[in-house]
Order: C-alpha cells, then sequence, then structure tokens
C-alpha cells in the first residue's frame, strides 16, 4: 500500500485520505473534507485499457430496458423544462439514446464523450440543462468536471446526474458497484451536499441513484 500522504482527492483536492476499504484489485481511500471515496491513480486502469471495457459494452438504441433506466433522469428532467430546451448529454458513451430521446420530444441536443464524441466546442455554448449518466463515478478530477459543467448552465437550469451513492463502509465492503474497474469515484449524499454548496447549487435527490443539481 502507497502512502496516503502522496494522495490527494480529486473532488475538492484535500490530503487528509483515510483508507476506506481493500479487496484484491484495489484500496479505497475516503477524503476527510468531502467524504469522496476514490481509488488512487496507481491502480487505476489505463485510458487503453479502460475503453476496452467501454467498447464490449452493448448500447442499443432500440432497448427498451436500456430507455426504462434512462427515464430515472429523463422524465424529472423534463418536468423542469418548459418548452424546447437546449441540452447537452455529457459523458453519452457510443450509443447516445439519452439525447436521442430529448430530441423525439423537441429538445435540441449535444453531447460530449472523450472516446466517442469528443468534441470540445459543446463547451463554448450555454444549456437549459445538462444530463451526466453512469459518468462521475468514471472520473479522475471529477471537482474540475463539475465545476466546468455549472458555468455551461443558464441560471436555474438542472444538471442532473445518475450514480450509485456509498452508503457505509460496510454496505461498500460487498458493494457490486466497486467491482467495476472503470469506476473510481465514488460519491455519498454528504459528498453531494459538498458539491452543491460549493457550486452554489441548490440539490434534489430522487430515488436511489439520481442526483439534481440546479444553477442558482
Amino acid at each position: 500500500m502507497q502512502n496516503p500522504q502522496t494522495l490527494q482527492c480529486g473532488l475538492c483536492g484535500g490530503e487528509q485520505l483515510e483508507h476506506y476499504h481493500q479487496d484484491k484489485f484495489r484500496d479505497y481511500w475516503q477524503c476527510q473534507c468531502c467524504k469522496l471515496v476514490s481509488v488512487a491513480k496507481w491502480q487505476r486502469l489505463s485510458p487503453q485499457a479502460e475503453k476496452a471495457i467501454y467498447d464490449s459494452h452493448e448500447n442499443d438504441l432500440k432497448d427498451q430496458g436500456y430507455r426504462r433506466f434512462l427515464s430515472r433522469v429523463f422524465e424529472p428532467v423534463c418536468a423542469r423544462l418548459s418548452g424546447e430546451s437546449t441540452g447537452l448529454d455529457f459523458g453519452c458513451g457510443p450509443g447516445p439514446l439519452l439525447a436521442k430521446m430529448f430530441s423525439e420530444i423537441g429538445h435540441t441536443m449535444a453531447v460530449y464523450d472523450l472516446y466517442y464524441a469528443n468534441d470540445t466546442s459543446v463547451f463554448e455554448r450555454t444549456y437549459d440543462f445538462i444530463t451526466c449518466t453512469e459518468v462521475i463515478e468514471h472520473l479522475a478530477q471529477p471537482g474540475e468536471v463539475l465545476a466546468q459543467l455549472m458555468t455551461l448552465l443558464k441560471p436555474g437550469a438542472p444538471l442532473a446526474m445518475m450514480t450509485k451513492l456509498v452508503i457505509d463502509q460496510t454496505r461498500f465492503a460487498s458493494w457490486h458497484y466497486k467491482n467495476d474497474q472503470t469506476h473510481i469515484s465514488f460519491f455519498s449524499r454528504e459528498t453531494f451536499e459538498y458539491i452543491a454548496e460549493q457550486l452554489n447549487a441548490d440539490i434534489e435527490f430522487i430515488g436511489n441513484d439520481v442526483i439534481i443539481l440546479i444553477k442558482r
């Protein structure tokens, strides 16, 4: 195990990280400031290995089960929109179904993905909403990314995220979500409340895995 003094939190930049859990693949550390649980950089996959895992995923735009899954974000975002709006699906993956769902009902969508739609011009515009589903757990520097996304939102606009939440150490030990080797950042309600405060946003938790930040 590496010296924890060499660790820095990817969310808040804090250096007070305590060992949280160890499995046969990795060690997990919790920041004592924002409570993010993360994997140290020396135990993360290379970009090439990470993309190989993403390439193996099936993302069928006609998959009704996948539509139902994404509806957990789609429906609460739609409820917050008035009229035709402009949105960004950040981390859309190889099959941008969520963007398609919004387009089908008249919204104008931009998409971005580091590996599959790396068009940085999308960061030169502002949006009525941004979605980020099953993405932030893959980010090494979630603090920088979330701050950037908030700057792209118009006042009162939602940033809707989907990710599974850390509950406690005991449940983390048997948590299937941590076993995906591309998952390196894990958030709790307390972590999201910290994020909302830092970004001057209102926050709402919907169900077990949808978090919406509203730009003030």
